[in-house]
């Protein structure tokens, strides 16, 4: 239902406003699903209705609807009810959709709200997205830097999550993550275990935030900005065509969110700038006291090194629920870590690369089911399976012993490219992901030894995989041994 404010308005301007609120009621009360497709057709159709409202506008408007107006959003961006009549038009006739849409909480059940779930797989907070977009667009109108950026999007979450489990162990102070009710009709996301102030939406929301924000605040002054609707569409909605590399596209896209915000704050001194909003949101709050409690910089240290481990070092992996895997059959069988080796797979069957999602996450099942009703296996037997768009799927994990590498599974992980390589190679992506990301992650956390050896499947069982040029190409690779 969407709930309408009292504006005193003229006779004229109030038969311009019964009918934009009677078009908007019937557009927007019909998207219910927690997609961001969904989103950007909302914000899509707010701006039809009002095409002289500036990107700008729309966002601050946006922002008052989910009542994200607090002292430190303030502080940066000014109050969002400093508006023209034409933003108070929209918030009145769409507040109801929008607040429900945007506004960050989780309820005592763990079910996470003001979360959406993206084209490539991921969930994202919209609220710190949307603050560190605006947070662009206001250093763009005004010629300034966009100070508040970094504190708006991660800042914040991270230093207050960081000093509130500063009790906890340092890994479990960031996360967690969740799984969605139904992939294809998002409505309900529910999280992992006990939510942290960072959940991994409102990290993933942050870095897009930062990302998007640090854009459109570097616009040229001849360049306009994009309708909002375009900002999220390029972000998110894009298509990758085989043979082509995310790389070469000219503007950012989300599955390449880790790498752009590592390459966007890395230049800043992060300690510092942590350090530096928890002072702020104290002063702000007027308990400047707690800024002077001894040990908040070594938490915020530690916390610092799990954030760069586990979202800049380690890439995006797609849990098992968010590719629809089926349960375990049996009882799994626990690795002892770390471990020697990492064996090399390609798919074969399915013989294409996936460049969606949606794609992947159908591969994934595909071999799932043939691993478990065909070969009469427990499980998907690869640990871990590349897709060419960007991300690692969950096969047994981190922890679980595979069944992908016979007589050698308890002793390395077996990690798949989906496609035959036989007389091509992977994508850049995909080949990138092993060697720089998985390597250095699986290394970090405890997975793999340090001077671990990588294999070709065909080095150890007798098979052509994981493909002619592939097994050509891991062999120029470090760690690779005859």
């Amino acid at each position: 239902m969407i709930v309408f404010a009292t504006i005193k308005l003229s006779a004229n301007l109030l038969k311009e406003v019964n009918f934009n609120l009677i078009k908007c009621l019937c557009v927007l009360s019909g998207v219910h699903s927690c997609k961001m497709d969904s989103f950007i057709q909302a914000v899509k159709q707010i701006e039809d209705s009002e095409p002289n409202l500036s990107p700008l506008a729309l966002v601050r408007s946006l922002r008052r609807s989910a009542g994200l107006d607090d002292e430190m959003t303030i502080y940066f961006l000014g109050a969002s009810y400093n508006l023209s009549d034409a933003v108070v038009l929209i918030n009145a006739s769409s507040i109801s959709f929008f607040h429900k849409a945007i506004h960050h909480m989780v309820t005592d059940a763990g079910e996470e709200r003001g979360v959406v779930l993206t084209p490539d797989g991921t969930t994202v907070a919209l609220a710190p997205l949307l603050l560190g977009i605006e947070s662009g667009l206001k250093a763009r109108a005004e010629g300034t830097p966009a100070v508040g950026l970094f504190p708006l999007t991660l800042g914040r979450i991270l230093g207050l999550s960081f000093f509130r489990l500063q009790n906890v162990q340092p890994c479990h102070r960031l996360g967690p993550n969740g799984c969605w009710d139904n992939m294809e009709h998002p409505k309900v996301f529910r999280l992992a275990r006990a939510a942290t102030l960072a959940t991994d939406a409102l990290i993933n929301g942050g870095m897009d935030g930062v990302i998007l924000g640090s854009r459109l605040s570097n616009l040229s002054a001849s360049e306009q900005p994009p309708a909002l609707s375009e900002i999220l569409k390029g972000y998110y909605v894009f298509s990758q065509h085989e043979g082509r590399s995310l790389n070469v596209l000219r503007h950012p896209v989300s599955p390449k969110r880790r790498e752009l915000s590592r390459a966007s704050l890395q230049p800043l001194e992060l300690h510092k700038e942590v350090m530096e909003t928890l002072a702020l949101v104290w002063k702000l709050e007027k308990i400047k006291w707690i800024a002077e409690v001894t040990g908040i910089g070594r938490v915020v240290k530690e916390g610092l090194n799990v954030f760069v481990h586990k979202y800049w070092d380690c890439p995006q992996v797609i849990s098992r629920c968010q590719w629809g895997a089926q349960p375990f059959r049996g009882t799994p069988i626990p690795l002892s870590l770390p471990l020697p080796f990492l064996y090399i797979h390609h798919t074969e069957n399915p013989s294409e690369p996936c460049l969606t999602f949606e794609k992947c996450a159908s591969d994934m099942r595909a071999i799932q089911r043939y691993h478990q009703d065909e070969r009469g296996w427990s499980d998907i037997g690869y640990s871990f399976v590349i897709g060419s768009e960007g991300h690692i799927f969950e096969g047994r994990g981190w922890e679980i012993q595979g069944r992908h590498t016979k007589g050698h599974n308890s002793i390395g992980y077996g990690v798949s490219v989906i496609g035959n390589y036989n007389s091509t190679l992977p994508s850049v992506e995909a080949m990138d992901l092993i060697r720089h990301r998985f390597y250095q992650c699986a290394v970090d956390g405890g997975g793999l030894m340090a001077n671990f050896t990588l294999h070709g499947h065909r080095q150890v069982v007798a098979t052509d995989c994981p493909g002619d040029a592939f097994f050509e190409e891991i062999k120029t690779w470090e760690h690779f041994r005859d």
